[in-house]
C-alpha cells in the first residue's frame, strides 16, 4: 500500500515526520481521516487525539489542543498547538491536572474566568484519556 508523507509540528518543534499509511484528526466538524490520494484540503481540529497509522501498521497517538491540517500529493501537515505523545504522558499528572481545573471551574467568578477553565478542564481531560487509552496498547516510537 502506498504511504502518505507526514510531518507534525507544534510549537515545540517536529513531533512526527515520516510515511504513513493514514493520519485520523479530531476534525471541529467531526473526526476524520486521511488515507493515500486524499483530497487536497486545509481542516481545522480541536481538542481531541491524533493517531498516525505508520507505514509498519503500528498506530501511534497524540493528545492535541487543536491547530490545522493541510493534504495535498500525498503530504500531510499538521500544525498543532500541542501534540503530545500518548507514551510520554503521565497519568497521574494529567489526572492532577485534570482536578486543578475542575477546582478553577468550581471558584471562577466571571464569565471570561469561566471560559479558560472549561477549556483547561476540557484539555486536562483529554490528556488523560488518550494516555489511558494506552495502556496495553503497543505505541510505536
Amino acid at each position: 500500500m502506498p504511504n502518505l508523507n507526514v510531518d507534525i509540528v507544534s510549537p515545540g518543534g517536529s513531533v512526527f515526520k515520516g510515511d504513513a499509511q493514514g493520519v485520523r484528526a479530531p476534525g471541529v466538524e467531526g473526526s476524520f481521516e486521511v488515507l493515500y490520494n486524499h483530497a487536497p484540503m486545509v481542516a481545522a481540529f480541536g481538542v481531541g487525539s491524533i493517531r498516525v497509522t505508520t507505514a509498519a501498521g503500528d498506530h501511534i497517538y497524540y493528545a492535541t489542543s487543536g491547530g490545522f491540517l493541510q493534504v495535498l500529493d500525498n503530504s500531510v501537515t499538521v500544525l498543532a498547538e500541542t501534540a503530545e505523545p500518548a507514551s510520554d504522558i503521565d497519568v497521574d499528572r494529567a489526572q492532577a491536572a485534570e482536578q486543578r481545573a475542575l477546582e478553577r471551574l468550581q471558584s471562577a467568578e466571571g464569565e471570561a474566568a469561566r471560559k479558560e477553565a472549561e477549556k483547561a478542564l476540557e484539555r486536562a481531560r483529554n490528556r488523560a484519556r488518550v494516555a489511558m487509552g494506552q495502556v496495553g496498547q503497543r505505541a510505536a516510537g
